[in-house]
């Protein structure tokens, strides 16, 4: 999607200059490598990926009589069931069975957060366009599609709740309850502020759009076994659903992923419904069945990213430095709380992104309406409180006439002063957003590129373009703090191959290759010597959602603690075999030093099996230091933050709305970056996810609830030809992490997902233009087309009252 600008990869290092993306074609070499962990191994699965021999739920082999399931759908926004007519479906070809709540043995609810607010299927009451009625059971997909338009259903429509304004109006209930973190007296400081400003900021929400919709397979074994394959996120919750639907132990069900087509939060939550109506229907019938979406069916059923209401109140001084901060986050987050509360909650730990609030008020409004139930997405709230950080500073550069770079440095946190402390009261310790800032805007002569783009825009009549800097400052850790656990199984077999299996989902960010990494350094094996297997709940139990960019700090960890465990039975056993002391034992890429005598890795594994030492070991990892609690709004949710900073110019033709992405400039901290390679993908496809979201992305309900933008061809996700023409993403050098994460490495998933707001308010500073940069745009995203012209017209018409009233 976007290309990179990778030269190549040498296997110990990836470093990125500018290339033009329309005229380069450029390649990335990956050697194969010992060592393991800070190397660019290829990814795991990359040949299977390409070659199409990856293998997805749809790709499995279908058992034989598999059944397919097709769910019936709502077609009200908001309505009471008063009659359910199935005869025709029933009796339609190929069916072999119809699914209603009467159908379920156990509970009919796939609540994540124990609400019970959620049904798998209607059965009184529909609360969005697109719930889940019923579900066909017949002996192909296309039958049972077919079947499900034969239904017949009466409604007795009831009033629909369809955004964050019609809610505010009708009082609408929260779907979880509010949150306030403050620090100081906000309204007081307000008061006192030499300057003040306040406004509102509607921030959309996104479609997932995974490559692989949501899809389950179930087989059903003997006494009420049943293994399910799930593109799941969280096979532990999945199948947690799936045994509380079925009315059964979860030791009974077995939840098993090998990849995933994409996830981003999409499957974090959503899986579940799918998965427990494959299990449903499997377990009625005794037969194997699957559940595929029609990617229709997909994007009208699953949830979104929130889209967001942000009212916020800023005083400042002329200098241009914070005094206080009020700000009011609303969220649509549709008819049930799915992970809306902590959502919503972590908008308001990023509220503040690199900034620091001296007094501050910061509050959330989780509000219900009849539209689907939005849930994760990658950054999972942080981006929109992020957008509303970004959003004061541009109104206190256009009130103060300053460069918006110079506002970001003077309200940076400053570690070990009294400016270090967060809304949250936690003590900011690591705190260099200034430093990349600063760093970054030399590097890619941000300065001089500003000054150039104004004389630009003083001859260009329609053309404008524009440029910003912008931060990111992303708290790492489940703010759910006992979700902060991981688990891990490693096997090492007597010809000293290995094989590990830990609770992250691989979704194509690279999480195995990692893993494999881990075992690699520890071992000083080849990668071809260690084999990750499919994440699987009858393996390791309890496990987290691959979520909260924790997949590779909590899960390196647990494998490192059980090869850790196996290496040290080695090293003894060596020890005194060969009759050295322990500490001349040492793992070594041509074998195993044991004092003056090396020996292979095999062979050690051989004499060690032959001796009767334990080659299997778990692993167990917590996350250290983290607490929060919600009641005070205050705590220490996060171990560490990631930082990272962008620069984006844009060109915008002011006739038309359309905007190009001329040239984008990352410097990112990966900590010790244990994939160069795949870290730095990370960074280019968060960025341009960002970017969509924040551009071209636009979800439309009408008046009838119904989402409209449920295809690919009416929903626009960034393609090649909105790639940044120069595209330059370089890692932060010699930048460890301080915490003692695997390696000294840091999360990559979701912070530079928050990159994509420089061109937001890049476009903001093209179209400021138009009013010689004395008035702030206040752009809304997504900044479509037609909301670029919108905006653009109401800064041409500012303008023109400035000539006609002679105001300077």
């Amino acid at each position: 999607m976007a290309g990179p600008s990778t030269e190549v990869i040498d296997g110990t290092k990836a470093e990125t200059k500018a290339l033009d993306a329309r005229s380069v074609s450029q390649r990335i070499s990956l050697k194969p490598v010992r060592g393991g962990a800070s190397q660019s191994l290829r990814h795991e699965s990359g040949i299977l990926h390409v070659s199409g021999a990856a293998t997805y739920i749809d790709d499995l082999p279908e058992p034989k009589g598999l059944l397919h399931l097709a769910p019936g759908l709502s077609t009200r926004a908001h309505a009471r069931i008063l009659s359910i007519d199935l005869g025709a479906v029933r009796a339609a070809s190929g069916v072999v069975l119809v699914l209603t709540t009467k159908d379920i043995p156990g509970h009919n609810d796939v609540s994540p957060v124990g609400k019970h607010d959620e049904p798998l299927l209607a059965e009184d009451i529909v609360s969005y366009h697109g719930q889940m009625i019923f579900a066909v059971v017949a002996e192909t997909r296309a039958q049972a599609r077919a079947a499900v338009r034969l239904a017949k259903i009466g409604y007795e429509d009831l009033p629909a709740i369809l955004d964050v304004a019609q809610a505010r109006a009708a009082g609408s209930e929260v779907v979880w309850r509010s949150l306030t973190m403050s620090r100081g007296d906000a309204e007081s400081a307000l008061r006192k502020a030499p300057r003040r400003v306040s406004g509102s900021l509607s921030v959309g929400g996104q479609e997932h759009f995974y490559l692989e919709g949501q899809a389950a397979m179930a087989m059903p074994g003997e006494n009420r076994e049943m293994c399910v394959w799930s593109s799941t996120q969280h096979p532990t919750e999945t199948q947690l659903m799936i045994a509380h639907v079925l009315d059964c132990p979860s030791a009974l069900v077995t939840v098993e992923v090998r990849r995933m087509g994409g996830g981003f939060g999409g499957k974090e939550t959503q899986a579940n419904g799918p998965a427990c109506l494959a299990a449903l229907a499997a377990s009625i019938t005794g037969r194997a069945t699957k559940l595929r979406l029609d990617r229709d069916d997909d994007m009208t059923i699953t949830g979104k990213r929130h889209d967001f209401v942000i009212d916020y109140n800023v005083g400042f001084d002329d200098e241009g430095r914070i005094h206080a901060v009020d700000m009011v986050l609303a969220a649509r987050c549709g008819w049930s709380a799915d992970l809306s509360g902590p959502v919503t909650d972590r908008a308001l730990f990023h509220a503040d992104n690199a900034y620091y609030y001296p007094d501050v008020r910061l509050r959330s409004e989780p509000l219900k309406t009849n539209t689907q139930s939005n849930t994760a997405y990658r950054g999972f709230g942080g981006p929109q409180g992020i957008v509303g950080a970004e959003r004061l500073i541009e109104e206190i550069a256009y009130a103060t006439g300053f460069d918006p770079l110079d506002v970001r440095l003077c309200n940076t946190y400053e570690t070990g002063t009294d400016r270090d402390l967060t809304p949250y009261h936690m003590n900011v310790e690591d705190s260099i957003a200034a430093d990349i800032m600063k760093a970054l805007a030399e590097d890619c002569g941000y300065r001089k590129r500003r000054e150039d783009i104004r004389v630009f825009n003083t001859k260009s009549r329609f053309i404008k373009r524009g440029i910003a800097l912008t931060p990111v400052k992303f708290g790492i850790a489940f703010t759910a703090t006992h979700y902060n656990q991981a688990g891990a199984l490693v096997h090492v077999y007597t010809d000293g191959s290995v094989q590990v299996n830990h609770g992250g989902c691989e979704m194509g960010q690279g999480l195995h290759t990692k893993m494999v990494q881990v075992v690699m350094r520890e071992f000083a094996l080849e990668a071809d010597r260690v084999r990750i297997t499919a994440t699987n709940t009858g393996k390791v139990p309890n496990t987290s959602a691959t979520a909260a960019s924790s997949g590779a700090d909590l899960n390196g960890m647990a494998v490192l603690d059980a090869v850790i465990k196996i290496k040290t039975r080695l090293v003894t056993f060596a020890a005194e075999h060969w009759s050295v002391p322990e500490d001349h034992i040492a793992f070594t890429p041509e074998g195993v030093q044991a004092g003056e005598t090396l020996i292979p890795f095999s062979d050690l594994i051989k004499a060690a099996y032959f001796a009767r030492i334990s080659l299997s070991s778990n692993g167990f990892y917590k996350t250290p230091k983290i607490h929060w609690n919600p009641d005070t709004g205050r705590g220490r949710p996060f171990l560490y933050f990631a930082y990272g900073a962008a620069c984006s110019e844009v060109a915008v033709d002011t006739l038309t709305g359309e905007m190009c992405i001329e040239r984008v400039d990352i410097l990112h901290d990966a900590g010790q970056s244990l994939n160069p390679a795949i870290d730095i993908g990370q960074i280019e496809g968060a960025f341009v996810q960002g970017a969509g979201w924040l551009t071209t992305e636009e979800l439309v309900w009408d008046s009838a609830g119904r989402l409209r933008t449920h295809a690919p061809s009416t929903y626009k996700i960034p393609g090649c030809s909105d790639r940044p023409r120069i595209f330059n993403v370089r890692l932060l050098d010699n930048a460890p992490n301080q915490e003692e994460t695997i390696f000294r490495s840091k999360a990559v998933g979701e912070p530079p997902f928050v990159h994509g707001l420089s061109v937001l308010h890049a476009i903001s500073d093209a179209i400021a233009s138009l009013d010689d940069y004395r008035s702030c745009p206040r752009l809304d995203a997504p900044a479509t087309p037609e909301t670029i012209l919108r905006c653009a017209e109401h800064l041409r018409s500012i303008a023109a009252d400035r000539v006609a009233t002679g105001t300077t």
